[in-house]
């Protein structure tokens, strides 16, 4: 079943009315008609409805069950992403998106290779939040999780501060026994950031850091994976 997104602006009554590239889709690439139905998520929740007509350049669709389909996670989770290398932040996104994150933040790190401008973050932002979206779309999530702007590595603790639990992925000397005792703290409702470094790691400097502020080591096992391997 498709899954498509709207604002509050939308709403009329028991009623959405679908505008844009989204009536477009339906109409046009879809080939749906009256009667079809599908989902419509409005600020996190999700409603089954029905295809009511057709209008100018619109699609009105009647709520025939709603919160027919919560997909979201018990608990609130949070990626800061070291800035990697080439297209692999569009992987990371479209998987972690899939997979239920509620946010992503991307952060550049002292062992990033990339090195992006101000006119360049902006542009990259905007791509990577599209891709969210058809991500979210695809994988019928309750609302398109928000790619933020890159920030610095303090700027990204100072926003990791204010959750409940932040986890460090990194060279454990008690292997999965800190995973595990740091996954049993989580409870639902809780807010957890996941702190994962780029290709070259996190500096030893940087975990420190990430510790002065709470966050828990934990490890991923023995071997050694990709930066867009640890994200999923």
């Amino acid at each position: 079943m498709y899954n498509f997104f709207v604002n509050e602006n939308q709403k009329l009554n028991d009623k959405y009315v679908i505008i844009g590239a989204d009536f477009n889709h339906i109409k046009n690439v879809l080939r749906m008609s009256v009667g079809d139905t599908f989902l419509v998520s409005d600020n996190g929740v999700s409603n089954l409805c029905e295809i009511e007509s057709f209008e100018n350049d619109s699609v009105i669709a009647k709520i025939t069950e709603e919160n027919y389909n919560d997909t979201s996670l018990p608990i609130s989770i949070y990626l800061f992403q070291g800035l990697p290398k080439g297209d692999k932040m569009e992987l990371i996104i479209q998987k972690t998106v899939e997979l239920g994150v509620e946010g992503i933040i991307p952060v550049e790190m002292s062992r990033c290779v990339v090195k992006l401008d101000d006119k360049k973050k902006k542009s990259k932002v905007s791509r990577w939040q599209s891709i969210s979206e058809s991500a979210a779309k695809q994988s019928k999530c309750n609302r398109i999780p928000e790619i933020s702007d890159v920030l610095t590595y303090k700027q990204a603790l100072g926003k990791a501060k204010d959750l409940d639990l932040l986890l460090v992925p990194y060279e454990s000397k008690n292997g999965m026994a800190d995973t595990k005792d740091a996954l049993s703290q989580i409870k639902a409702g809780m807010s957890v950031g996941i702190l994962i470094g780029p290709e070259g790691g996190f500096d030893e400097k940087e975990v420190e850091q990430a510790f002065e502020i709470g966050g828990k080591v934990i490890s991923l096992g023995k071997r050694i994976v990709r930066t867009e391997i640890a994200d999923i």
